[in-house]
């Protein structure tokens, strides 16, 4: 096994929402807060394009590597009604969801020892693609004393002659944070200054509440463009976490690149993936806004839930589908015999005693925390955190 991939730890979140689905299947009731996933059917109009697409021989066939022409133009066409961002057809690169972007946007920009700043709690998966590429991730902590928000002092401070890439990521997973668009261009002009790319992750941009928007950076500091990849996909969006569709937005030399490396690791996207993608982004947003109010009702509900509870902080997140409270307060009480002294100690006796799976924040570089998916049921979400409540209400 080489060291490379040998060093490769499993996706966490992937990890608990397997172990909760196997316990199910044993016949224990366990209620899963862990995959980052809607709770609602792909929207009918695009399972319908796919069926469609099952049947037509053109979708038999080899495609373009960089995505269907029509599909990467529809793109575009949604990255400006969305956001305000003009990009052209060429300079979207359709992927196999939105990790392979995540891992291509880092192949495409690291030689060996570049540093990236990786603001955290960070997604799972950006360190390890960030080493994959033979990059060094820089974590810039933040917490819930600051809304989970990297300032720019923060991002100055761990700024080396080294750092090539700033990681961002508004709203986030997995804190459900949203930066102020102030500071999003802040932000944006320090990188430009400094002559640092940034990749933005906008998976959740149409999943903000209240008060809050979603800002992209290139939109807020134009001249950050020619260093700036945009990352997003259908699966949050559309309920579509099972197609596999996501891409990337950057310069043409980038997407180029990219497009190179694609060719040879994977080839085209599914043909039947990308016209239910076609039909999602070039179709109305009411089902999103169907989906966004629930989640926002439940959102107020689980934050209130678990704000009850003896020793557990909540932040009210802004986006996103996510809550991380801290659990600080609880490690080292006596809990139903044992004492757990980290967060992953703790989610393990929340799993097996009071059947309920979350995501410790070990996972997400800042341990002390849990991660919460509130994209579930109603009841179940309610379930789900009376049983973690009467189960923390023992620590003594």
């Amino acid at each position: 096994m080489s060291a490379r991939i040998g060093g490769i730890s499993e996706s966490a979140t992937l990890a608990v929402d397997a172990k909760a689905k196997a316990l199910k299947a044993a016949g224990r009731p366990v209620i899963g807060f862990g995959a980052g996933e809607p709770d609602f059917p792909t929207p009918q109009p695009v399972v319908d394009a796919a069926i469609a697409a099952c049947s037509d021989p053109r979708n038999h066939r080899y495609s373009p590597a960089s995505g269907l022409p029509e599909l990467r133009e529809a793109v575009a066409a949604k990255t400006l009604r969305d956001s305000g961002y003009q990009v052209e057809p060429s300079q979207v690169l359709i992927t196999n969801g939105g990790k392979q972007a995540v891992y291509q946007a880092f192949a495409a920009l690291l030689d060996p020892g570049d540093e990236v700043l990786l603001p955290a709690p960070y997604w799972t998966t950006y360190p390890e693609a960030i080493t994959l590429a033979e990059g060094k991730p820089v974590v810039v902590p933040t917490d819930d004393s600051t809304g989970y928000l990297a300032s720019v002092e923060q991002l100055e401070a761990a700024r080396t002659p080294r750092t090539k890439v700033l990681l961002f990521n508004s709203p986030s997973n997995p804190t459900g944070a949203v930066y102020p668009p102030e500071q999003i261009a802040a932000i944006g002009r320090w990188a430009v200054e400094h002559g640092i790319w940034v990749i933005t992750d906008e998976i959740y941009e149409h999943l903000v509440y209240g008060d809050a928007e979603h800002v992209s950076m290139p939109v807020a500091v134009p001249e950050l463009a020619d260093t700036c990849v945009v990352l997003n996909g259908v699966a949050k969006t559309y309920a579509m976490t099972g197609w596999r569709v996501g891409w990337m937005i950057g310069p043409n030399d980038v997407i180029k690149a990219s497009t190179n490396l694609q060719s040879h690791l994977s080839s085209n996207v599914a043909n039947v993936s990308q016209r239910a993608a076609l039909e999602a982004v070039s179709g109305p947003l009411d089902a999103v806004a169907e989906m966004r109010s629930a989640f926002d009702r439940r959102r107020r509900k689980i934050v209130d839930l678990l704000s009850a509870i003896p020793g557990v902080s909540c932040p009210e997140p802004e986006g996103a589908f996510y809550v991380y409270p801290s659990v600080k307060g609880l490690l080292g009480k006596e809990i139903r015999g044992q004492r757990p002294q980290t967060s992953v100690e703790l989610a393990e006796i929340v799993l097996e005693q009071a059947e309920v799976a979350v995501v410790p924040g070990e996972a997400f570089g800042t341990p002390g925390y849990f991660r919460l998916s509130y994209a579930l049921g109603d009841d179940d979400l309610a379930e789900g955190v009376g049983r973690v409540a009467e189960l923390l209400g023992e620590a003594k």
